[in-house]
């Protein structure tokens, strides 16, 4: 029995071990000279696990009665979550090597996160749910600060980590409300317990306080406070791990802890989830006008995707959550390639963060203007560029829910929020001519991640390279 179960977590009992093994060799080893080393071969390690994962996996298998979930939809979760933390930690190579930031503790301190997260989209009990978020934040709280003698670097760790604590108490009295009225933390015993129209008041308090955890890990407004001060205040590389891999690992647990332990009671919590896609929405659009920063804008601008990506999961449906796979999916490729062009911004190599000094970059760097532009109007939902369908499967899904209300303003917010994405454009091809420009020199791998993602954009639109059906079959494996 034991072995069975093993067998299950096998992944991540690997990834574990070479965390472990990875920190034990640095320590007695020349420790400026392994990160370098480290990076790279964390980043292979969570490809090769990615396509294990990808392509042995099969059907649903239960471990730890009941504990630890393994099926289609923890498996997409995973390959995505897997691939996007390998993207970022090739990407961060070099800009963390020129500042001296490339520390052994870096991709170890990443591979244990990745490892929480992997725990948190199989989590099939409130304990196991636990213990891989606080697994993941934990490590989280201290990449944030690794640039220790930036006081925006540490104020970032230190925001995070508080706000983090509040939000995991909200957390733990929710479970422990649920747990109180349920009589299991088991997921598979809560659902029997939370009937629609039956489920009793103390656990609809457990449901609200649950949701208002999991909504800090997603920046759902109105839990959304660090995450402003957190992308700005993080070195860039790890501001573009916080916007990829821990959101896709925080919404595949949102949706998991809702269909498998609630999801007899949709009509209980739809409700609560739409009315967080809504708020996250607007604010993420209009907050976002004001900003200076690209990188506090891109905070603005995850805020306000997430909101569409809780609208997929508000709707309660296999569809819904089909499209918040989609486009989790679509999110963290553009993501990707958004922050390997902010990595690129610097000057006499000293990273840049202002917009304006965007302001005709077109005409020094075209092919990475013309780049960024694709991926822009990507996030901005402009047709025909692949966002334009993310968008269009998570409105179609709350509509088809019944939840017209919301797509209406889903389509509202995303109209506003293109102003912000316009802007960057407008600098890049139209704005005043600067007598200093950026930095044209930023390695080859940046440019090509860049490249690769806008590419994306443009030709995913034909069969979005499979992730429609793989998405498809991971809905149907968690909503039954």
């Amino acid at each position: 029995m034991i072995t069975a179960d093993l067998n299950v977590i096998l992944p991540e009992i690997l990834l574990s071990a070479f965390a472990l093994a990875g920190l034990l060799v640095a320590v007695y080893t020349t420790k400026d000279k392994v990160g370098g080393m480290l990076v790279w071969i964390t980043a292979a390690v969570f490809v090769l696990l990615a396509a294990w994962i990808g392509t042995t996996g099969e059907g649903t298998r239960v471990a730890f009665n009941g504990m630890f979930i393994e099926d289609g939809f923890a498996r997409f979760a995973k390959v995505t979550i897997l691939l996007s933390a390998a993207a970022v930690l090739v990407m961060s190579e070099s800009y963390m090597r020129t500042r001296g930031l490339l520390r052994f503790e870096y991709p170890i301190l990443v591979a244990l996160s990745a490892v929480g997260m992997m725990m948190m989209v199989s989590a099939g009990d409130l304990m196991a749910l636990y213990m891989g978020l606080e697994l993941q934040s934990l490590a989280l709280y201290v990449v944030a600060s690794l640039r220790r003698d930036s006081a925006r670097s540490t104020e970032a760790g230190l925001k995070y980590f508080v706000l983090g604590a509040l939000s995991s108490g909200l957390l733990l009295y929710g479970a422990s409300l649920v747990y109180g009225y349920a009589g299991t933390t088991l997921f598979s015993g809560i659902v029997t317990t939370a009937q629609a129209g039956n489920t009793s008041v103390g656990m609809l308090f457990g449901i609200v306080f649950l949701i208002s955890g999991l909504a800090f890990k997603v920046s759902a407004v109105p839990f959304h406070m660090w995450t402003p001060d957190v992308y700005e205040g993080s070195p860039t590389p790890v501001t573009a791990f916080f916007a990829t891999a821990p959101k896709v690992a925080a919404m595949a647990l949102f949706a998991r802890v809702m269909h498998d332990a609630f999801g007899n009671a949709v009509s209980d919590w739809s409700q609560i989830v739409a009315l967080l896609s809504l708020l996250s929405m607007f604010l993420g659009a209009v907050a976002a006008i004001g900003q200076t920063n690209i990188k506090r804008l891109m905070a603005f601008s995850s805020i306000a995707h997430m909101g569409y990506a809780l609208m997929g999961l508000a709707a309660g449906t296999a569809f819904g959550v089909q499209a918040m796979l989609v486009y989790m999916a679509i999110y963290v490729t553009m993501n990707v390639g958004t922050f390997a062009f902010i990595l690129m911004m610097q000057k006499d190599g000293a990273p840049v963060t202002d917009i304006a000094s965007l302001n005709m970059y077109a005409k020094a760097h075209p092919g990475r203007a013309l780049s960024m532009l694709v991926l822009l109007f990507s996030l901005a939902g402009v047709p025909p560029m692949l966002g334009f369908f993310g968008k269009l499967y998570v409105l179609r899904a709350a509509y088809d829910a019944g939840l017209a209300w919301l797509a209406i303003a889903g389509v509202i917010a995303s109209v506003i929020g293109a102003y912000y994405y316009l802007r960057i454009v407008f600098f890049m091809y139209f704005g005043e001519e600067r007598s200093e420009q950026l930095d044209t020199s930023s390695g080859r791998i940046l440019p090509v991640f860049l490249s690769v993602s806008a590419l994306i954009m443009i030709f995913g639109i034909i069969n979005m390279f499979g992730v429609e059906t793989a998405a498809l079959s991971a809905a149907a494996a968690l909503v039954n």
